[in-house]
């Protein structure tokens, strides 16, 4: 009996291992049947390709930094440069890949001014390229019509605000244009001029410290004065005027240049400085003081073009998609700048009411009038800096480019009767 119970214990326990060995000779029975290895191999060897290829077959950002709304993407992009954000080299070493998964939202952008004249071309190309754009204006120059056609996109916000108060949004590029650009507008309000100069680039530079966003400030060609220097470097510091009836503008814009490189010097603020230059174009407000806006304005409604002084001070324009081009082009380098943005083409008054005949109507007349004060004599950027550093240039010349700007204020002079 004890032998029979030893034997019985014994079986019992060799039984697992028993059926272990069924079941193995069973599954190898069903690979081999009808070659089922051969696809359980291959389909392993194909899920192996796609997660070991996978980062280099993902698009890689053209630019710009992660979207600070999102959490992950916010914690890669303090470790990823904004000018290349698909890869990141540490110390000289090599380039590393995004990790699996990883991908970069559109760029939320926020435009100050958005509404205006330069701002809405701005908004277009932004919008254009895939970017989600927040406008920010209060309307006393700029017009809603000028981004209406913008209104039911998903990707567009417009806010009604005044940068002069502070205000708080998560975006990753900041293009800072508020502020009234012609005589007619910034001498209707001088004290609010140099508020929205001083104290509107200081919320927005703040801004761009809190949420870690590249800032554009849009200077001008103002900020040179009545030049003594000619053409016009980025390296001449101007001659101006701080008491004149435009210092609300000049040294306003100054003063926000020296905030802005503050700002980068004391906190670490990505920032880039543009000097624009004259520019004209479509969306331009019909009466705002600018001469190509007035010259045009005029011969459209039959009155004499209006030349102050003797017609003989010089300017150079540059169509608007030009500037808006630099623009862009400057976000997006590694140069800090300032750049002067123009034309170097440089017309005399009375070389433009020429221009603006021959354009609309050869029977056109010119009106003299008294020049008004601190009115700069000489206006042609030296534009090397940006044809080297940028690879920009301008594209299109006054006589290409007026005759859009005609079109569109022919459209809105007729709406007016």
């Amino acid at each position: 009996m004890k032998q029979l119970h030893r034997q019985s214990g014994m079986s019992k326990q060799h039984r697992p291992h028993h059926h272990r060995t069924s079941l193995s000779r069973t599954l190898a029975s069903y690979l081999l049947r009808e070659q089922r290895l051969l696809f359980v191999l291959l389909g392993f060897l194909l899920a192996s390709s796609f997660f070991l290829f996978y980062p280099s077959l993902t698009p890689r950002p053209a630019s710009g930094s992660y979207s600070a709304a999102t959490n992950i993407a916010a914690a890669v992009a303090r470790k990823i440069p904004r000018g290349g954000a698909s890869s990141v080299s540490a110390g000289g070493g090599a380039a590393r890949r995004l990790p699996v998964g990883v991908r970069k939202p559109s760029l939320r952008v926020v435009v100050t001014g958005g509404a205006g004249f330069v701002g809405s071309h701005l908004v277009d190309k932004l919008l254009a390229r895939g970017d989600s754009v927040i406008v920010v204006d209060n309307f006393f120059t700029g017009r809603k019509d000028n981004v209406a056609h913008h209104l039911g996109n998903p990707r567009f916000e417009l806010i009604r605000h005044d940068v002069v108060e502070p205000i708080l949004l998560e975006v990753d590029q900041i293009y800072h244009l508020a502020c009234p650009a012609s005589p007619v507008h910034y001498k209707f309000n001088p004290i609010k001029t140099i508020k929205t100069n001083v104290m509107g680039t200081l919320n927005m530079l703040g801004l761009a410290k809190r949420v870690g966003a590249r800032f554009l400030l849009t200077s001008t060609s103002e900020v040179y004065g009545d030049p003594l220097e000619h053409p016009q470097k980025e390296s001449y510091w101007g001659h101006v005027n701080p008491i004149g009836v435009r210092s609300c503008y000049d040294e306003g814009k100054r003063t926000a240049e020296t905030l802005t490189m503050d700002y980068h010097r004391g906190a670490g603020v990505e920032v880039r400085i543009a000097r624009i230059f004259n520019t004209y174009g479509p969306r331009m407000c019909l009466d705002d003081g600018r001469v190509v806006s007035n010259f045009v304005a005029q011969a459209l409604r039959k009155q004499p073009m209006t030349v102050y002084g003797d017609g003989k001070q010089t300017r150079s324009f540059q169509y608007v998609s030009d500037l808006v081009d630099g623009l862009v082009t400057l976000m997006e380098s590694n140069h800090i700048g300032p750049f002067n943005l123009g034309n170097p083409g440089e017309f005399t008054m009375l070389e433009l009411a020429q221009v603006v005949k021959e354009t609309i109507d050869p029977g056109a007349s010119v009106e003299f009038k008294p020049n008004t004060a601190d009115d700069p004599h000489m206006r042609k950027p030296d534009i090397s800096k940006a044809k080297s550093l940028l690879n920009w240039e301008p594209k299109i010349s006054l006589k290409q480019g007026l005759p859009r700007m005609v079109s569109d204020f022919q459209k809105r002079i007729m709406d007016e009767k």
